[in-house]
């Protein structure tokens, strides 16, 4: 073209042109992506628990680092370490992130003067850097199936029903346009039945409630000695399970479970990095697609910071069990069937609105725009940009970062990316002080 070129944006159903002026670079755009299971404090330890401590290392194992590190944290370092971590994920394409947060008081257990403080370290740090955030307070009682009391360490997560109302409650005045508040419970072995019932009973129609379930084996047998079923299959009996849930990992499912989350509209979010890196296991992704499952993912502990290692990853653990090649595509005459990128970022882009609570028309306005002078992307056709971005290296292939509208990403930079990084190294040498 000699007077216009072409911007080009993908979307579910294909690739869409418009024409920009003929000194503009040709661009590809495509969605931003929702992170969908969050624990930013973790971004700080990501590295620090690669040593055995025991032949049988597990998450089990591996909890008992997290919670010595987790009680270093004071409001400011939380804010510091978010902040971080935010500008990664806005770096790497993730442009909102459900937070969910269960570091709520002192290390002792005891309030800060402000019960909602570590939960504002976290709406502070989301609005400096302009990532769209779900704050996800976390509701704690108990330590375990049979309704033991908190241990030292889990002191600081803890909740009464009602003082966790009230803390829901706080935050939703803060919600506006890039900030929902919505409910989660940690898991069914932190949270006993009665109060579950309460809580779901209390919060808004319209809340979006995340749980923990089913992400290790031990977990499982636990819930079927002490409740007599599995966790997601006693989750579906006795909870009204739909759109507005999403399941955390639920990584070890049987069939029926398969077929019942599927049926109920709730999201499963899949973070396979995390998942791998603490051993749980591989999420039956094609009986669950097969099914018509709704799914995304989350990048939780953050030993990752990127969507494209996720997805990839996502694919790539189902052809290792397998033994085959190109698992996550769609079926039968479904548009752009044969392309496993296409297919993994369709998954992403559906289940965003309902696992976050942000409308699709506001979500809209999340856009990434590869780098046209990406090694990876040159001479990249429509048939091969999106395989071609998210399979072929670890180079970040992304130029800029619209949020809302708003370019807080341009030539793979945040755009406060110096200054976070030193606050981010000033509380990281107070934490490892501590």
């Amino acid at each position: 073209m000699t007077t216009s070129d072409s911007c080009a944006t993908w979307t579910p159903d294909g690739w869409q042109r418009v024409a920009v002026p003929a000194s503009t670079h040709a661009r590809r755009r495509v969605p931003g992506i929702a992170n969908l299971h969050s624990h930013a404090f973790q971004r700080a330890m990501a590295g620090m628990a690669e040593r055995q401590t025991d032949p049988a290392d597990s998450f089990w194992t591996w909890r008992e680092t997290m919670y010595r590190f987790a009680a270093r944290f004071t409001p400011e370092t939380l804010h510091a370490v978010a902040s971080q971590l935010y500008a990664e994920m806005l770096e790497a394409g993730y442009t909102s992130v459900c937070e969910f947060h269960y570091l709520h008081h002192a290390p002792d257990g005891r309030s800060y003067a402000d019960p909602a403080a570590m939960s504002r370290a976290l709406i502070a740090a989301a609005r400096e850097t302009g990532i769209r955030m779900t704050l996800l307070p976390v509701l704690y009682m108990t330590g375990g199936f049979d309704e033991r009391p908190l241990g030292e360490r889990q002191r600081r997560f803890g909740h009464e029903v009602d003082a966790y109302l009230r803390l829901l409650d706080t935050l939703r005045a803060d919600s506006d346009a890039m900030l929902r508040v919505g409910c989660c419970l940690h898991s069914l072995r932190a949270v006993p039945a009665g109060p579950m019932r309460e809580v779901l009973a209390a919060i808004p129609a319209d809340s979006r409630v995340h749980i923990h379930i089913a992400e290790q084996t031990a977990e499982v047998d636990d819930c079927v000695a002490a409740r007599g079923a599995r966790p997601v299959r006693w989750l579906l009996g006795n909870t009204e399970v739909d759109e507005r849930w999403t399941l955390v990992h639920a990584t070890h499912l049987d069939e029926d479970e398969v077929r019942g989350i599927a049926a109920s509209g709730a999201t499963v979010a899949i973070c396979t990095t995390t998942e791998a890196n603490l051993g749980d296991g591989l999420f039956p992704l094609r009986d669950y697609l097969d099914a018509g499952g709704a799914w995304g993912v989350g990048s939780d502990s953050h030993i990752s910071v990127s969507p494209v290692e996720e997805l990839r990853w996502l694919e790539y653990g189902q052809r290792l069990i397998t033994r085959r090649r190109n698992i996550a595509v769609g079926r039968g005459d479904e548009a752009h069937a044969a392309s496993v990128g296409e297919a993994l970022l369709r998954g992403v882009v559906a289940s965003a609105p309902a696992s976050t609570g942000f409308s699709a028309e506001a979500l809209a306005g999340d856009r990434l725009t590869l780098d046209a002078n990406a090694p990876i992307l040159a001479g990249a056709s429509d048939e091969d940009c999106i395989d071609r971005w998210l399979f072929s290296g670890n180079r970040n292939a992304i130029d800029t970062v619209e949020v809302g509208g708003e370019v807080v990403v341009s030539g793979g930079r945040h755009h406060k990316r110096d200054e976070i990084a030193a606050g981010y190294a000033d509380a990281m040498r107070r934490l490892m002080a501590g």
